[in-house]
């Protein structure tokens, strides 16, 4: 079974390093640079969603998702818009309708920040500033009764910001599964890797074992 693992914003492929390490060796994993994306332009929402929706299409098969903040919008929007193209996903610290008190609170905090801070996540302080200014109006909740995919949907106990929309997706998106992972915050892949490992593991082969009547 193959995944494309998405990463966070202020994150960077590297950051799925540690995850990776106690999943099964066999596994198939790709996971993206969502701001190295060919043709991408300026960098808003839109065009980093179209980079991502040509990069899944580009495998040439039905994927399965696994995004963490960030990479959970681009993989939820990805499983609303193209159902027949996603095997699974799981969604670690989603929103499926965007904060805009939140958001707009972060960016006044990004404007305070000084540059050399957001080096490592690829991006500079405007960009980031930019590109969350940009998803203030997603909104997929008209799509999530369709969704007919196995979906897991974890989050730290530790993320007050996300673990109420990781609640409520769970009961809108049908058989969902949430799980709350002690003890971590919001950046679960570098928290609690061996937890979030196992988490996948276990829906891993749940999905992939044949049904019985």
């Amino acid at each position: 079974m193959n995944w494309i693992f998405i990463h966070g914003l202020g994150q960077k492929p590297s950051s799925w390093n540690k995850v990776k390490d106690h999943l099964s060796a066999d596994r198939k994993i790709s996971c993206p640079d969502l701001f190295s994306f060919p043709d991408n332009g300026e960098a808003v929402y839109g065009r980093l969603y179209q980079a991502f929706e040509k990069y899944c299409a580009d495998t040439g098969e039905a994927v399965n998702l696994c995004g963490i903040s960030l990479g959970a919008v681009l993989a939820l929007n990805y499983a609303v818009d193209h159902p027949e193209k996603v095997k699974s996903f799981i969604l670690i610290a989603p929103q499926y309708r965007m904060p805009r008190l939140l958001l707009k609170l972060q960016n006044l905090i990004f404007h305070l920040l000084p540059e050399n801070l957001f080096r490592a996540s690829g991006i500079d302080k405007k960009t980031m500033i930019r590109l969350t200014n940009s998803m203030m109006s997603l909104d997929f909740r008209s799509g999530l009764c369709e969704i007919s995919v196995p979906v897991l949907i974890l989050c730290g106990q530790k993320d007050k910001a996300n673990l109420k929309a990781a609640e409520r997706l769970a009961d809108l998106v049908p058989g969902a599964e949430l799980r709350r992972i002690p003890n971590a915050g919001h950046e679960v892949n570098q928290e609690a890797p061996e937890e979030m490992a196992a988490c996948i593991e276990e829906f891993s082969r749940r999905i992939a074992a044949p049904v019985t009547e």
